[in-house]
């Protein structure tokens, strides 16, 4: 018996029972039924084989005892507890429940115990807030009674001032639409007025540009008509004299509310025309755009250098033979002013069409040529050529493909994504006045527009084809010494 014992013990089946239990009691609620079945047959065979055991350690036991021993004990604990077993009908237990259900029985009876005090506990807890409540519900019950009473009262005093409330609601929609005619008929005046006052500004430019004509008239008069008091050598007179001096300081305004209104003009109308005649060369309204663009400040950088060359050229015709009270600054863009038709328009078209052929952002069909929008570059450069004679000049903001979008510089076209926060092309640049932006912009911006614009940085330059030459003879620009008396 004693062998069986230890080999019992040694074993440890108890212990691998209950890792099994555990095991099974983690898993049950994460593997199928099949599996759970097949657990619980496992643990069945296992409690089996041990009741085995212990049934053939109980007959060693006995034998051990003789016939006599151990009789009492088999009679009132075997022999009961094999009889309920049998008895009972439908069996909820296993075997081997015997010690389990004596420790089971005394847990619960423990657990018994301490529920029926906690809930003793809970129960002095649960009457003592009730009583708390019922004192408050009381309460809330007075107030809500109160509110009643007030609400009551403030009823009947919004009833008598309804009717007075209605009247008055009634008087100040009426004195609004009073209020909204008399704005309109304000708007309406203050457009006349605006009108008006720019009317004056002209007519006051215009008197004084005439004023100061007259008096420089009579100050010639008046030097012709005095006797001179010592002789002097008689200078040639210059043709490039300046009849009005101060033209362009007093027209300046004017000049450039013109130039302003002509550099919104060429957007809304000669840049569509160019668009729609590209269009039938180019699907890709992108490239079409870009072609515009690119024209653009071609057409602004190339009349910025032609101005700088013409005003070069008339400084040193006029700095020998300047006598007049202006500064020999002032006389150059004077003339400049009254002489734009001089400018060699044609030289900066050609400069255009050939800085576009080398351009590697755009690309064109072999077959034809930039001079299709030859006369939106011509428009385009005498405009820019006309604004740099303004103080200050007016010049196109700077642009680089992938910048940031800014509302003060440009307006989103209809297919940006407005959520992007970079521009992928531009289609329109902004003018400005030094740091000021005069004309908004039209850009389009798209996510990925970093990306995208130094793909297409590195695209292959098209050489210019041989067609794009033809027709171009570029005109030599006038020299001011040539230039004829009738024109100052």
């Amino acid at each position: 018996m004693a062998d069986s014992l230890r080999r019992l013990v040694n074993t440890s089946s108890f212990s691998v029972l209950q890792d099994k239990l555990e095991s099974w009691y983690k898993d049950y609620h994460v593997i199928s039924c099949d599996q759970n079945l097949n657990r619980c047959c496992e643990l069945v065979e296992l409690t089996s084989k041990i009741q085995g055991q212990l049934f053939t350690i109980l007959n060693l036991t006995a034998r051990e005892g003789g016939h006599y021993a151990g009789v009492d004990v088999l009679k009132s604990r075997l022999l009961p507890w094999l009889g309920t077993c049998f008895s009972m009908a439908t069996s909820s237990v296993t075997n081997d429940t015997s010690l389990n259900l004596i420790q089971e029985s005394v847990e619960k009876e423990r657990r018994i115990r301490e529920l029926s005090a906690s809930h003793e506990n809970d129960m002095q807890k649960m009457e003592t807030q009730l009583c708390s409540t019922h004192l408050q519900l009381d309460t809330v019950k007075q107030e809500l009674a109160d509110a009643h009473l007030q609400l009551d009262n403030t009823k009947n005093m919004s009833a008598t001032t309804l009717l007075a409330t209605e009247d008055e609601i009634l008087q100040l929609k009426a004195e609004l639409r009073a209020a909204r005619d008399q704005v309109e008929t304000y708007k309406r005046k203050l457009d006349v007025l605006d009108d008006y006052e720019r009317q004056v500004r002209l007519l006051r430019d215009e008197v004084s540009f005439l004023t100061a004509e007259k008096s420089m008239l009579q100050e010639r008069l008046v030097r012709s008509c005095s006797p001179s008091p010592l002789p002097r050598q008689s200078r040639p007179s210059s043709p490039l004299k300046s009849e009005s001096p101060t033209r362009a300081q007093l027209t300046n305004s004017s000049r450039h509310a013109r130039l302003v209104s002509r550099f919104s003009d060429l957007y809304a109308v000669e840049r569509l025309e160019a668009q729609s005649l590209l269009r039938r060369y180019i699907d890709d309204l992108e490239m079409v755009q870009r072609i515009i663009f690119i024209a653009t400040v071609e057409a602004f950088h190339a009349a910025k250098l032609a101005y700088r060359q013409f005003k070069l050229r008339v400084k040193k015709t006029l700095s020998p033979s300047h006598l007049g009270p202006e500064t020999l600054e002032d006389s150059v863009v004077d003339y400049v002013v009254r002489n734009l038709d001089l400018y060699d328009v044609q030289a900066s078209v050609n400069d255009v069409i050939n800085a576009m052929n080398v351009n590697p952002r755009i690309s064109f069909p072999p077959e034809v040529d930039f001079v299709l929008i030859n006369s939106f570059i011509r428009e385009t450069c005498r405009v820019a050529f006309a604004m740099q004679t303004l103080d200050p000049p007016l010049d196109l903001a700077f642009t680089s493909g992938g910048e940031l979008y800014s509302d003060n510089k440009y307006r989103r076209s209809y297919d940006s994504e407005f959520t992007a926060p970079l521009v992928a092309y531009h289609v329109w640049p902004a003018l400005v006045e030094g740091d000021g932006v005069i004309v908004k912009g039209e850009a389009v911006t798209r996510r990925g527009a970093l990306w995208r614009s130094r793909s297409r940085s590195c695209s292959p330059v098209r050489s210019g084809s041989p067609t794009r030459t033809l027709g171009f003879s570029r005109s030599r620009s006038p020299s001011p010494g040539r230039l004829s008396a009738s024109r100052l």
